[in-house]
């Protein structure tokens, strides 16, 4: 271990508390490690493949006749099997709270913004050394679950073992889950620091997600009126608390320690299978962090009544007489209870149910972490499965008894795992703060204005074709991407989300592993600035790459020259749809990466809105509209030198009705210029208002192709999506 203690973000704040190192003072064989895979490569040289998982299970030995735990056992004393299967122990340790020394530290961390401000949550960095023996609790209050008694009995009771119960080895964090994941106070050894900051919790706090009415326990609503079905709100609520769970075993998985959380919680209601994904997440990281969860369900000792409690109405019927009222009250808390057991079970803890003492969950997480054996292996089994493996230890001393952990997931890799997980792989690197480069991605984003109040925003993605791994299926090259986005505006608020599977099924002709493939969608969206992050995975092997751009749609209104944003293309395709990128049937692919060849044609296609009229001439007829005068023409400009200017294109009369819109399309084959990069400049002129815009953009022309791929153009596209359309139009030639 070198240092520990850095704050670590997944989404929402996560607990600090990450030692980046190594495990317990461990005993290792020379030799190949297990799981190890060695290859040979086609230049004669090896590859080795090492599965470096650790799996830590931690072992409390007691003697069978008097509980006493038993100590001074050496590595040699014991062995551990994995579906039956003996393995190597890799590390073996033996931690006592007795051999403890006391940290002088008050606060070990000192990361956690606190919510007091207390000048005391000094920045201190334990020692690696200082941690070994040490018993190291979280106590997780559940905010969203817990009605304001309920709120009362935990901090009461999580004061009461601060004040009588913490040991000089206890070191003990604060986390909280209200609308978000919050570390309150860091580990430390500082009792008055930690029941100041329980205090805060005592009704002060606001509860983001309280439970919907088919998850309380106790209330039976009037069954022949209408109820609303609030099941998918407290399934997004429990997916809230599981995700927190999973977020703060994370932020705990680097420290080798046996570490234990207390989450006090209202119940975790789940509706069938529902959240299971997001169970065996919160479970799974628990596991590999070497943390056992310690349930406590808070709403104490429950009389459940038949006719519900005040809250509710009078019941009708005979479901009050017959016993049917009380089966459903009965079985509705059981469930919210359900899953809380199973984090406990899962993850080597205890769960305390309906009883108003929570000083028996204080007591066992003592009893379990005074004295215990860490005991870590590396699996023999190369499968990354995701299956469960069943643990067995034995001891070869007779008349003890052994508690530890029955079991864990194997890990799994994108093919083993499931479509949940898949899922919630794309939304958590979407949330993340942190880019996917395992492959290349780039974007862009364009708007044309649809009225004063909404502008079209086709997005364009491309992702190289060497990047996909194509496989063969009959005559043609397949691959399959996950696509995902978000729109973000300025109050960082989601208004857009993009959500696609997208399958190539391309012809080998195409040679789609030397060019670009490009996807498009759109939105329809606000004047603003907006965020804009798209997500894209190959689903042969799970790579991922992110991109995030940003884009201003502006307020038109008193813009003198009022324009969209200029689309290059060198493909156009046959397209029905109904957008602004569509004109005469045929649709603009955005060539975004600005490169063409010599063999293709530079198609721009822009937009101008709200053009100045002419003044009406006297001699013009009676109701006759005044025209318009509009001018455009590009130039291509090479170092100093224009290499070439269109002949001028006038537009005198709106193209596109029910927008006030000109649609300006310019076409330029490119067989007349030489390869290299050019400049453009777009000369656009409203000659009526006296209003002008020469925007600048570079573009790179390469040599045609030596022989045609049977495509028209750089990349193939692969999809679009929204609203409207438009034209005025030149050919020139270099």
């Amino acid at each position: 271990m070198t240092g520990w203690a850095q704050r670590i973000g997944a989404g929402v704040a996560a607990l600090a508390l990450a030692i980046p190192g190594a495990q317990p003072s461990l005993a290792q064989d020379s030799g190949q490690a297990p799981g190890a895979q060695v290859s040979s490569t086609s230049q004669g040289g090896f590859v080795l493949k090492l599965n470096s998982d650790l799996v830590l299970t931690n072992v409390v030995v007691r003697d069978a006749k008097t509980g006493e735990l038993v100590q001074g056992l050496k590595q040699s004393d014991f062995s551990i099997y994995e579906n039956g299967k003996q393995q190597r122990i890799d590390t073996f340790d033996f931690e006592s709270v007795d051999k403890a020394t006391p940290l002088n530290e008050t606060t070990v961390s000192g990361l956690a913004a606190g919510t007091t401000g207390s000048g005391s949550k000094a920045v201190v960095v334990a020692k690696p050394e200082d941690l070994r023996n040490h018993r190291l609790i979280v106590m997780f209050f559940d905010l969203t679950s817990m009605q304001p008694e309920d709120l009362d009995r935990s901090v009461a009771a999580a004061q009461d073992f601060l004040k009588k119960m913490m040991q000089p080895a206890d070191l003990v964090a604060l986390v909280s889950l209200g609308d978000t994941l919050k570390v309150d106070q860091d580990f430390t050894a500082d009792k008055n620091a930690l029941i100041h900051e329980v205090a805060v919790y005592n009704g002060t706090e606001g509860q983001a997600f309280a439970e919907g009415a088919t998850a309380n326990s106790n209330q039976v609503e009037d069954t022949t009126g209408y109820t609303p079905d609030e099941s998918e709100y407290n399934d997004l609520n429990t997916d809230h608390e599981l995700f927190a769970l999973r977020a703060v075993a994370k932020s705990l998985e680097k420290i080798t320690e046996k570490k234990s959380l207390l989450y006090f919680s209202g119940g975790i209601s789940r509706d069938g299978i529902e959240n299971q994904a997001s169970l065996r997440a919160a479970i799974n990281a628990a596991v590999r962090a070497n943390l056992a969860i310690y349930s406590v369900d808070t709403r104490g000792l429950q009389a459940v009544s038949p006719l519900g409690d005040a809250s509710t109405g009078s019941l009708r019927g005979s479901g009050a007489y017959n016993g049917g009222a009380l089966t459903t009250n009965m079985n509705a808390n059981a469930a919210t209870q359900e899953v809380m057991a199973t984090l406990s079970t899962d993850t080597g803890g205890k769960a305390f149910f309906d009883s108003n003492d929570f000083a028996p969950a204080f007591a066992q997480v003592e009893r379990d972490t005074s004295a215990y054996y860490a005991i870590g292996f590396r699996s023999t089994s190369p499968l990354r499965d995701g299956r469960y493996r069943k643990l067995t230890i034995k001891i070869n001393r007779p008349g003890v008894k052994l508690e530890y952990r029955p079991g864990y997931y194997a890990p799994a890799d994108f093919q083993h795992a499931g479509k949940e997980d898949h899922e919630r792989d794309l939304e958590e690197q979407l949330a993340s703060d942190l880019p996917a480069s395992d492959m290349a991605l780039y974007l862009d984003a364009m708007y044309f204005r649809l009225d004063e109040n909404r502008f079209f925003v086709p997005v364009s993605l491309i992702v190289p074709g060497s990047q996909i791994p194509f496989v063969k299926g009959g005559d043609k090259d397949k691959a399959t991407l996950d696509i995902i986005g978000s729109v973000i505006d300025e109050a960082k608020r989601p208004i857009g989300h993009a959500r696609e599977t997208v399958k190539l099924n391309l012809d080998p002709s195409l040679q789609a592993r030397q060019k670009n493939i490009q996807y498009t969608t759109s939105f329809n969206l606000p004047p603003g600035k907006y965020q804009l992050k798209f997500v894209v995975r190959e689903n042969q092997t799970g790579r991922m790459g992110s991109f995030e751009a940003e884009i201003t749609l502006p307020e038109m209104k008193k813009a003198p020259l009022k324009m969209s944003s200029i689309v290059l293309a060198s493909m156009r395709q046959p397209s029905k749809k109904d957008t602004p990128l569509v004109r005469g049937g045929q649709e603009y692919v955005p060539n975004i990466s600005h490169v063409f060849r010599q063999d293709q044609h530079l198609y721009l296609l822009y937009e101008i809105y709200a053009p100045a009229h002419e003044k009406e001439a006297a001699d013009a007829p009676k109701g006759s509209k005044p025209g318009i005068s509009l001018l455009s023409s590009l130039e291509l400009i090479q170092g100093s030198t224009k290499v070439y200017e269109t002949p001028l294109v006038q537009a005198k009369a709106i193209n596109v009705e029910g927008r006030d819109a000109v649609a300006i399309e310019l076409d330029v084959p490119l067989a007349g210029l030489k390869p290299g990069q050019y400049l453009c400049q777009l000369n656009v002129i409203d000659d009526a208002g006296g209003s002008f815009a020469f925007p600048r953009f570079a573009v790179l022309v390469r040599e045609a192709a030596v022989a045609s791929s049977g495509a028209t153009g750089t990349q193939p596209a692969l999809g679009v999506s929204s609203p409207s359309s438009a034209s005025a139009t030149s050919s020139a030639t270099p």
